[in-house]
């Protein structure tokens, strides 16, 4: 409900405790292969000339030695990097997104607001959420302050905002966590899983803040910042329950965010978690589509904000 604390998708915890059990296990092998190559007597050929190559070398083992200090310094030169080049948030600047990060750590719980700053987007739309060591921050493109400005949907970008804060309420930028879920990326469908699991999570934060930019959010991401008027969100979220086949299941299963008409769904729906693995079923099959067809779109496109 938009004024509860916001819930975990229930397949989160129990896919994190399994996703760290793979990662724990990969480390392990990493050292012991480290310890077995440190301490075994040298290979010769039958020639007596010792082989150089060792199985220590491998990429992928010196990546998972050496992850604390990869994901340390990664997280380091993330941070530094929207520092010396984002536009930081502040009651001066962007003092309209300030605010909603602001409303947004306050209604989550959160004893700190994390730092925020706006990138330059070239027609991107994304955000994202990361830390290192204390701070917490979000990181917004600024194409989003189009849809977000007065002449636009505000309340879109605090959707937005508020999932991304949502990221950090809910612990997805720890770097101990992060540090467990190292091999996430090399998890057939386990380590997306995991991530569209956190994604709905942070939906439902997002939601919890401001449950009537969910729509035009979603539109946005659909068709953009200036054809998001023409989405009909209902029409969208209906094609959940009714598009199957084997390759809409893959396509799910392999992304790492939920597919947009899931996703859509979702939000609508808020009687039930997000779907993780199989479409969404209508309630009442015979009312999608609606009788009588979909109303027709005719929003005017919305102007772009006045220049100041």
């Amino acid at each position: 409900m938009p004024w509860d604390r916001p819930a975990r998708h229930p397949w989160e915890i129990p896919l994190l405790v399994v996703v760290i059990m793979f990662t724990a296990v990969a480390y392990l092998l990493a050292l012991l292969l480290m310890t077995v190559e440190l301490f075994a007597d040298p290979v010769v050929d039958e020639k007596g000339v010792e082989q150089t190559g060792s199985i220590v070398t491998s990429p992928y083992v010196l990546l998972l030695l050496f992850a604390p200090v990869l994901l340390w310094a990664g997280r380091g030169l993330n941070l530094a990097t929207q520092r010396v080049n984002g536009v930081k948030m502040s009651p001066t600047q962007f003092p309209e997104g300030y605010r909603m990060v602001q409303e947004a750590a306050a209604r989550f719980g959160m004893h700190k607001a994390p730092d925020a700053y706006v990138i330059l987007g070239n027609g991107q739309i994304n955000a994202f959420a990361s830390g290192h060591g204390f701070r917490r921050f979000v990181v917004v493109y600024s194409d989003l302050f189009e849809i977000g400005g007065a002449a636009r949907e505000p309340d879109a970008l605090a959707f937005i905002i508020g999932h991304e804060v949502g990221h950090i309420a809910a612990g997805h930028v720890s770097y101990w966590r992060q540090l467990g879920m190292f091999v996430a990326p090399w998890l057939p469908l386990l380590g997306s899983s995991l991530i569209r699991a956190q994604e709905y999570t942070a939906d439902n934060h997002g939601f919890c803040f401001r449950p009537h930019g969910a729509s035009t959010a979603m539109a946005t991401l659909a068709a953009g910042k200036y054809l998001n008027t023409d989405v009909g969100v209902d029409e969208m979220a209906d094609r959940a329950a009714l598009d199957r086949g084997g390759f809409v299941w893959l396509v799910n299963a392999m992304a790492s965010h939920p597919v947009l008409t899931w996703r859509m769904w979702a939000l609508r729906d808020r009687s039930k978690p997000g779907p993780m693995f199989w479409r969404p079923s209508a309630p009442q099959p015979g009312l999608i589509p609606p009788r009588g067809g979909y109303p027709l779109n005719s929003t005017p496109p919305a102007l772009p904000p006045k220049p100041v």
